[in-house]
């Protein structure tokens, strides 16, 4: 799934909603709107419109049920999920990126209290998995971008669950953010 439209870009400038896509995205799981919610802080029916508003741009849309037809289960559009603006220098993705920024800071707070709780009560606080964030400064050329961004995905995709309703044993739900910003900084 591909997002170009202005418009569609603008509908995703929203905590909530950007949450959700990456939850859909990521386990290829149907949730229901009281799931989403209870993930998300919202109430069932906030949740509810806001994944009306995701189906209106084809980013979201009904799942078969799983025996109680009351609670209306959703899914991915697709398996991936790509902002493409076309390179505009003014346009929402900014908003977006502004938005999912904000979501891997709380992710990393929440890590730290989490750790910071154990530490109080005398557990340990080496966790399997560590918040590692890395920052590289390149000089690459269009088309050395483009194979960047791909090897980088093809990898990423290697470690992705086969299974979604399959999680291997002792393996901890990570969050992962990457991107290539020009620097046009002299």
């Amino acid at each position: 799934m591909e997002i170009t439209d202005p418009k569609a870009i603008r509908a995703l400038a929203h905590a909530a909603r950007l949450e959700v896509i990456s939850e859909l995205y990521s386990t290829q799981v149907s949730r229901t709107a009281t799931e989403l919610a209870a993930q998300t802080g919202l109430t069932p029916s906030a949740m509810s419109y806001h994944l009306r508003a995701l189906q209106k741009w084809g980013i979201v849309e009904p799942a078969a049920t799983a025996g109680d037809a009351r609670e209306r289960r959703w899914r991915a559009a697709g398996s991936d999920f790509t902002i493409n603006s076309g390179g505009g220098l003014a346009s929402p993705e900014f908003a977006v990126l502004d938005l999912e920024l904000d979501a891997f800071r709380r992710r990393v707070d929440a890590f730290a209290k989490v750790r910071d709780q154990r530490r109080r009560k005398g557990e340990s606080t080496e966790a399997p998995g560590v918040v590692m964030l890395s920052s590289n400064l390149l000089y690459l050329t269009p088309s050395q971008r483009s194979e960047l961004t791909a090897r980088v995905f093809a990898l990423l995709k290697e470690y992705e669950l086969e299974d979604p309703g399959h999680v291997p044993q002792g393996a901890e739900r990570m969050a992962t953010m990457w991107s290539v910003v020009p620097d046009d900084r002299k």
